[in-house]
């Protein structure tokens, strides 16, 4: 099979770990990198002695279109990379979120269906088996009917988190933006579009211009209802990152769960996937013992299976698992449950 040549750019944390997996990969090469000049340009040039490395993306293009690009850079640059990457018909894979305003995701979104162009949003827990397990339990209608999620990210993030990126304590720097994007898109995942949010924040813990807590009410078009709690103030086990045990730099609580599914039947915690359920609608009581287990999984690391679709997709054999719709929507949901920790009020998404 004839490798597909990948370009990546923005060799940050993310930029770097594709890099890798691009290299490791026996049907991937790495035909460019894009950074702007400056220390960190020189370090990754001494790195990849033998990758060109491009000041910015269109001179890359113009040395030749590589069969697929990553998008790794700053979020205030996806919107004008995606854009020519999609006008010139090249697939592209860009992180999340696709842009940081709903404004600008949507006009991706429709240039993406005027030039039929291939689009792929990076938020790798959608990949997750754990999350596609899941799913396939909802599906399956043993849960019965939706009635309800419960979530929760809540971590402690260190002052030096902070300290290296003031930028964190201003406005836009909050874990409504930074963190639950993630989140958002796993609940759309397992129970379908929100209909409706309201959400109360604080920040009397820190202090910072921005958010630290926030409780969320959601509403689903199915009907069912949910409740998230976020917060990067709260020394917790409770957030995907310290319970999927999919990324070896968190500490790991593997009896510990960020969700919660229930439906009329049996509920499904997750992800240590414990099912506990009626066998049939007549046996179900609150009277009535239900039915124990746990559903198997078999791990593999997202990342890796998001760079297995972003491949199938250059290739023609497979559509984006995560399409360029499914990240402005989750940009679309992030951005009303600001507003609605700004205001207190309910904010609606279906008109």
């Amino acid at each position: 099979m004839t490798k597909s040549a990948i370009v990546v750019i923005g060799p940050g944390l993310m930029g770097r770990k594709h890099i890798q997996m691009i290299q490791d990969h026996p049907h991937c090469a790495l035909a460019g990198i894009v950074t702007p000049r400056c220390a960190t340009s020189r370090d990754i040039g001494e790195r990849h002695p033998d990758t060109p490395i491009f000041d910015d993306l269109a001179a890359c293009l113009a040395a030749g279109a590589p069969d697929g690009v990553i998008i790794s850079s700053p979020n205030e640059f996806h919107y004008e990379q995606a854009k020519l990457c999609i006008e010139r018909q090249i697939p592209v894979l860009i992180e999340k979120p696709i842009t940081p305003q709903h404004d600008e995701a949507a006009h991706l979104v429709e240039l993406a269906e005027r030039h039929g162009a291939k689009v792929l949003v990076g938020h790798h827990r959608v990949h997750s088996p754990l999350l596609t397990t899941a799913k396939a339990v909802i599906d399956s209608g043993r849960l019965g009917r939706l009635v309800a999620i419960q979530g929760s990210a809540i971590f402690y993030k260190p002052a030096d988190y902070f300290e290296a990126g003031p930028w964190r304590t201003q406005p836009g720097g909050g874990p409504i933006l930074i963190n639950l994007i993630h989140e958002i898109g796993i609940m759309r995942t397992l129970c379908g579009e929100i209909a409706a949010v309201q959400a109360i924040a604080s920040n009397r813990v820190r202090g910072f211009a921005v958010e630290d807590t926030v409780a969320i009410n959601l509403q689903f078009r199915s009907g069912a209802l949910g409740t998230f709690l976020l917060s990067d103030t709260g020394a917790s086990a409770h957030s995907w990152e310290q319970t999927s045990r999919e990324n070896p730099v968190y500490p790991s609580y593997p009896d510990a769960d960020c969700y919660s599914v229930t439906g009329t039947l049996g509920s499904l915690e997750f992800p240590t996937m414990r099912l506990r359920a009626h066998p049939t609608p007549q046996s179900a009581s609150w009277h009535v013992p239900m039915v124990e287990e746990v559903v198997p999984v078999t791990r593999e690391d997202p990342l890796a299976r998001q760079l297995e679709n972003f491949l199938e997709v250059i290739r023609g054999v497979a559509d984006p698992i995560v399409p360029a719709f499914d990240g402005a929507q989750n940009v679309r949901v992030a951005e009303a449950i600001h507003r609605s920790s700004q205001t207190g009020s309910l904010v609606g998404l279906d008109a």
